[in-house]
């Protein structure tokens, strides 16, 4: 915490943001302001509320600590950044960003508000950039995002001009990223990867079958373009290991000529069982490997275990809030949790690698361990009874207020 202590104008706020990260990283079984309050002694929510919502710190500048914290600790020349959204399923029509749209979380079309993070991925990973996906439904509409705290003018932009804004921020802030892995919605977009490549940052980015490459034979979809390849030309090798094994599958490699600098390639990767083709587009400053873009490839794969991790040992998804500010507020101080979590089982790995016996340190059990020796509070009997209390006189007045409503629209 002494990272971003300087980013808090008042004492107040800043030991209170100590208190909701240590909250966090807590067993709680829910974490909001509530739940959090209570378990640090706090006699009511009102403060936690306060420092998402109307105190005085900026949220994008402890962001930047967090993302350079992980740099420091994990990153390297070979570690790859990844870019992904995940969607957060809500009800009503008030969150920020909140519609109808399809999020893998529910593996459906929902109520939901989505995300786009920047991973780094190397000897750990976690999160180091955030933008919150706001949809056309609300920039078509000036007064809903004034309500919901967002800039009246606040213009669209697609998930991939997210993700361009994130990696800018990233290399302007004069870290180095040799590789960015991502899914279809950012290898189908020119721009982005225009974008990488004015910077000279290597990407493996995944494209749909009907996409179109252009070979020295000409233009060919990838999907026909994979049909003519001989057997000669495929490899068997692992995507990196998995919870069962090593991730084994068959790769190949067509080179895509341009008159710009660099190397370009079509990936292919295919299941060796089922057959299912998985095609990405490839650039790199230099020539590489096939085993270079395999491994960077089964990185994006990973990003799902950051992202469960984050949600289910920092409380990524659990917020309650509806406007942007206590939004960004609370994804950012749970990112530098999580953050934590990976930095400190990083270094565990280098300094006690495990024994042969041992799986070495997880993310999950460094949490248990760190609840265990160092942030398990002891309540007593006359704080648990009071916010017993508090909860009651709230939904008292909640209670009467919606019975009040009712009444008057009877």
């Amino acid at each position: 915490m002494g990272r971003i202590a300087g980013r808090f104008a008042r004492v107040e706020p800043r030991r209170r943001a100590g208190r909701l990260v240590l909250g966090l990283l807590s067993d709680l079984p829910r974490k909001n302001c509530w739940t959090i309050a209570e378990w640090a002694r706090e006699t009511t929510p009102d403060g936690m509320q306060h420092l998402l919502g109307r105190a005085k710190w900026d949220a994008d500048q402890v962001r930047d600590d967090t993302r350079d914290y992980m740099v420091e600790h994990l990153h390297d020349e070979q570690a790859v950044l990844v870019v992904d959204e995940t969607g957060d399923v809500k009800k009503g029509t008030h969150t920020v960003g909140v519609q109808r749209q399809y999020t893998g979380t529910a593996g459906r079309i929902e109520n939901a508000q989505v995300a786009v993070y920047l991973v780094a991925r190397r000897r750990g990973h976690a999160a180091v950039d955030r933008q919150l996906y706001v949809p056309r439904s609300w920039t078509s509409d000036p007064d809903r995002c004034r309500d919901a705290g967002l800039d009246q003018d606040t213009a669209f932009a697609t998930k991939a001009e997210l993700a361009t804004r994130m990696i800018t921020r990233f290399l302007d802030a004069g870290h180095h990223a040799p590789w960015l892995a991502g899914d279809e919605v950012y290898g189908g977009n020119p721009k982005l990867r225009a974008a990488l490549e004015e910077r000279t940052t290597g990407y493996v980015l995944a494209v749909a079958c009907s996409a179109e490459v252009i070979t020295r034979a000409g233009k060919f979809r990838a999907d026909a373009l994979v049909r003519k390849l001989p057997k000669r030309a495929w490899q068997k090798l692992s995507a990196g290991a998995g919870a069962k094994g090593h991730r084994i599958y068959d790769w190949a490699a067509i080179d895509l000529p341009d008159p710009a600098p660099g190397s370009r390639q079509l990936l292919v990767g295919r299941n060796r069982t089922t057959g299912e083709l998985a095609y990405y587009r490839c650039y790199s400053p230099r020539s590489v490997p096939l085993t270079t873009l395999v491994r960077v490839a089964g990185s994006r794969w990973r990003v799902e275990e950051t992202f469960q991790s984050g949600k289910g040992l920092a409380g990524l998804d659990e917020y309650q809030v509806r406007r942007y500010a206590s939004w960004s507020r609370w994804v950012t101080l749970a990112m530098l949790a999580h953050a934590f979590l990976a930095v400190v089982r990083a270094d565990e790995h280098a300094r006690y690698p495990a024994p042969d016996a041992l799986i070495p340190l997880t993310c999950n059990e460094m949490q248990r361990l760190f609840i265990t020796l160092v942030i398990r509070p002891v309540h007593d009997t006359a704080h648990r009874l009071g916010w017993s209390h508090w909860r009651r006189r709230h939904q008292a007045r909640a209670q009467a207020s919606h019975y009040q409503r009712q009444a008057a629209q009877a």
